[in-house]
């Protein structure tokens, strides 16, 4: 029999420093500047404190990671001041390496203060098995990895858990059964103790949940935030504008270069082949971009989601991996056929930590409303605002109304509809098309192949070469760009400028303004520190080299005196 507590806002709310942690911890959670904890954070840590199995569920960026990160710290500072022999307690269970290598980052930055103490691995990241038994022959505290990453060790049993373990957790657990790890999970379950503490979380309370549930809880509590799936409508704006392949094409193209978007943005297609066109498409036009896929290795994945987060660049164009997960949507798309299949244990959309991104535009919309949902959960997270845009074709209006349906019940006043149309009149930019056509058309099958395999190999050597020189130099991470690009396709550069004619008139000023900063900018650099700049460092260079400069004054100052 399970416990239902649903979290509704209260007007006195129990601060860290009132739930009886260890200073170390508050003096870690101060330090990520958190003042107060969240809603389900506030309901979730004193429950687990108390030793009870929670089921959370809460959107992506309510805070569910705290809520068993917190407690797991607290309590292993706690066991360890008697503690007579170091051994694993916590195990943390996740679908994708990405949420591994997030949910490792969380760790480390709660335990920036007992570090000494506390160890935690992350043994989901793509180093060699016999890298990941070193670490595990120390006995971490808290070990992170996916389910069939972490079955392997228990299997070979360089990891034994049977007497030691006290913390299980799941988090994202409705993508666990999804992503096929069904099996994987239940044998792991073999290698455990039959009493331990274990927490679910997760965004929905689907029918996995229910078996999951099932399966490790015992007589759990179920946080259920009383709260929409998405931020409202004050926080969060979503659009929508009817425009078929060709008028997407011009339109994401003249969003960009006439500035109209700004801000980090994150650009959804609905495969990788797409994802691929889409950034050679926008690199004709000189607008850099990044793509964010399964087929690209773990390291560099994760790299492109820190570089972002940074602001070293603002466009991603991501791929749906759930899209790709599933058969009946692959089969009506036949540009999968044949090919390279994705990492099963990576996602884009659920869990990853991309922050304070401004936009979402949906250029493909997505298959079904979890998807719709998770991908405009990248934006208005916290407290920040955000946009969602979705360019929504004729044989994607349907997949809108489930969308509108699903969502009827947080219609803002005033609106017949949760999307609000986007005001755009396309014959302003129908001076675009002729180029949008031509560099569409110049990015075609054998570009796309060419572009993936290239950055593949790219990606691949640098995850391979790079990684150990990485871990000794980490600042030197910051040199690689992942948004640099792909020469598959011809470059024409008049193409990157926009001349004032194509211009409509109601955007003319805005454009300019834009235009000349970036003119501004590019003239100072090529004009200033190309030409001058380079001459006088030449000239400077060899002035101070005395071999190049060397100059005899001593008659002049005797002929002087």
């Amino acid at each position: 029999m399970s416990e239902l507590v649903e979290t509704e806002p209260e007007k006195k709310i129990v601060a860290f420093h009132q739930m009886n942690l260890d200073d170390r911890l508050l003096k870690a959670i101060a330090k990520l500047g958190w003042v107060s904890p969240t809603l389900i954070q506030e309901k979730g840590i004193p429950l687990f404190l108390e030793g009870k199995d929670v089921l959370a569920k809460g959107r992506t960026g309510s805070g569910k990671t705290a809520v068993f990160a917190i407690p797991i710290v607290q309590n292993i500072l706690t066991e360890k001041q008697t503690a007579k022999e170091q051994v694993t307690r916590a195990l943390i269970l996740a679908p994708t390496k990405e949420l591994c290598q997030q949910l490792h980052k969380a760790f480390q930055s709660f335990t920036t203060s007992c570090s000494r103490d506390i160890s935690c691995v992350n043994v989901a990241s793509q180093t060699a098995i016999s890298g990941q038994k070193t670490l595990l022959a120390a006995h971490p505290d808290i070990v992170i990895a996916t389910p069939s990453t972490v079955l392997v060790h228990l299997i070979s049993k360089k990891l034994v858990l049977k007497e030691s373990l006290q913390y299980l957790v799941i988090d994202e657990a409705d993508l666990v059964f999804s992503f096929g790890f069904e099996a994987d999970l239940k044998s792991v379950l073999e290698y455990l103790p039959t009493d331990y503490q274990c927490v679910l979380t997760s965004a929905t309370l689907s029918d996995d949940i229910q078996n999951l549930k099932n399966l490790v809880l015992h007589h759990p509590v179920t946080l259920k935030l009383e709260e929409p799936e998405l931020p409202p409508a004050s926080q969060l704006t979503q659009y929508q504008i009817y425009a078929e392949e060709w008028d997407k094409a011009v339109l994401i193209y003249a969003l960009f270069k006439l500035n109209l978007v700004r801000g980090k943005t994150i650009v959804f297609v609905r495969n990788v082949d797409r994802c691929y066109k889409l950034k050679l498409y926008l690199q004709q036009f000189g607008i850099p971009s990044c793509a964010l896929n399964g087929e690209l290795p773990v390291n560099s994945r994760c790299h492109i989601v820190q570089q972002f987060n940074s602001g070293i660049y603002d466009i991603i164009i991501a791929s749906d991996e759930s899209t790709l997960e599933d058969p009946n949507y692959a089969s009506a798309d036949k540009s999968n056929k044949g090919k390279r299949k994705n990492d099963k244990e990576s996602g884009v959309v659920r869990g990853i930590d991309f922050q304070f991104v401004s936009n979402v535009i949906n250029f493909d919309f997505p298959p079904d409303v979890d998807s719709y949902i998770h991908r405009v959960g990248r934006t208005a997270r916290g407290n920040n605002k955000g946009t969602a845009l979705s360019f929504v074709s004729v044989r994607e209006k349907y997949l809108m109304q489930a969308v509108e349906e699903h969502l009827s019940d947080w219609v803002p006043p005033g609106q017949e509809s949760v999307f609000k149309p986007y005001q755009f009149r396309m014959e302003e930019i129908e001076a675009f098309r002729y180029r949008s056509q031509d560099a569409w058309k110049a990015v075609t099958r054998i570009a796309v192949r060419e572009a993936r395999l290239a950055e593949i190999k790219s990606e691949m050597m640098q995850s391979k070469k790079l990684r150990s020189h990485f871990e000794n130099n980490p600042n030197d991470m910051g040199i690689l760009r992942h948004d640099k690009a792909l020469h598959t396709v011809r470059i024409q550069s008049h193409l990157k400028d926009v001349p004032d004619y194509i211009i409509p008139p109601t955007l003319r000023r805005l454009a300019k303004a834009s235009g000349n900063k970036a003119r501004g900018n590019s003239s100072s650099s090529s004009h200033g520190e190309g030409k001058t700049g380079k001459k006088e460092k030449t000239f400077l260079k060899k002035k101070d080299n005395p071999l190049l400069s060397f100059e005899f004054e001593g008659f002049k100052k005797k002929a002087k005196k």
